[in-house]
């Protein structure tokens, strides 16, 4: 009987163990909007929903492009109110002057949406899917390019600009299989463990393949030149302020070495035009704030950039921002996100 008991204890805890650790492991994975995604050579997620809440930029009224405020008045929908998360994969173009242009991006949208209106609307404006696995891919033409939409469950949609239907049919296809935590892309795979805990924004992005001279322009008119094959891990999170962290993952130390001497060069300028125009106003003190808390180190092949950015200087930009908000499923508009 004592041994009886003891055997089941074991169990129970091997059992409460077993959960525990699956548990954590799912919290340690990446965010499924991310894992969904398709190969690509950058991947950039937000959360907007501490965002919302920090910032309240979805109580700042913008003057919405008048195709997005059509897909509104349809779908009920608007992105700013109603997007809890998105992930963007962005793909190269071997041929950036064809008329795919250089890239291409590949989203998936996590958020509050209408199901049936959205579906009413994008069958208004493509009457012919295509049915792939069940579901039915929309096919919209814009500038040349076919944006494809699926609507993948009751809070999930993806969104591919790419020439052919692979990227979307990936997308799919992961959804599908999505439960397993670790599935995702390549770079996902090998680099999202390096991004830091409770980041609410964050990007993984290679400049490109590892030939060629290197990526040249021009910092207060200094040539700057990153090797081709670096990688760098960009995120954001909210530890009292809001936190920005950039690294760079260079081919050599010296690579490192010299990405940071120069970012060095170059807040040094910056700081210098900074104290010689010597405004007073509360923007021009966050601003001062800001420049004030950026550090650059490196470590081994790793450059490192890392600031304080005032909550208040991210509303007041945000409170300025006067320009037309596109709508990402709007036929008019091309999934353009910038990458990392």
């Amino acid at each position: 009987m004592r041994r009886r008991t003891w055997i089941s204890l074991a169990v129970a805890l091997a059992l409460v163990a077993a959960l525990l650790t699956a548990v954590y492991l799912r919290k340690q994975a990446p965010p499924e909007v991310a894992r969904l995604l398709p190969e690509a050579d950058a991947i950039v997620y937000f959360n907007l929903r501490p965002l919302r809440s920090l910032t309240r930029f979805d109580q700042h009224p913008v003057a919405h492009d008048p195709d997005y405020q059509k897909f509104i008045d349809a779908t009920g929908i608007e992105f700013e109110r109603d997007l809890d998360q998105v992930a963007f994969a962005v793909q190269r173009m071997s041929d950036p002057d064809g008329p795919n242009g250089a890239v291409a991006y590949s989203e998936v949208f996590q958020g509050r949406f209408d199901g049936q209106r959205l579906t009413g609307y994008l069958a208004a404006q493509a009457p012919a899917p295509e049915l792939y696995a069940g579901h039915e891919i929309y096919m919209l033409s814009h500038d040349g390019r076919t944006i494809r939409v699926v609507v993948l469950g009751y809070d999930l949609v993806a969104v591919s600009n790419t020439p052919t239907a692979q990227q979307i049919r990936s997308i799919i296809d992961r959804y599908q299989a999505a439960a397993s935590p670790f599935t995702g892309d390549t770079l996902l795979t090998r680099y999202y463990s390096k991004v830091p805990l409770l980041s609410g924004a964050w990007g993984i992005g290679q400049i490109g393949p590892p030939t060629g001279p290197g990526l040249q322009f021009n910092v207060f008119g200094l040539p700057v030149s990153l090797p081709v094959d670096a990688t760098f891990i960009g995120s954001v999170r909210y530890l009292g302020s809001i936190r920005l962290r950039l690294e760079e993952i260079a081919p050599t130390e010296n690579a490192a070495k010299e990405s940071a001497a120069l970012v060095n060069l170059a807040l040094g300028m910056m700081r210098s035009a900074q104290a010689t125009i010597g405004s007073q106003d509360a923007t021009a003190t966050d601003w001062d704030s800001l420049m004030r808390s950026i550090t650059v180190e490196r470590k081994g092949k790793r450059a490192i950039l890392q600031a304080a950015v005032p909550v208040r200087l991210v509303r007041s930009l945000l409170s300025a921002q006067k320009d037309a908000m596109p709508g990402p499923i709007s036929p008019k508009n091309s999934p353009a996100p910038s990458a990392p």
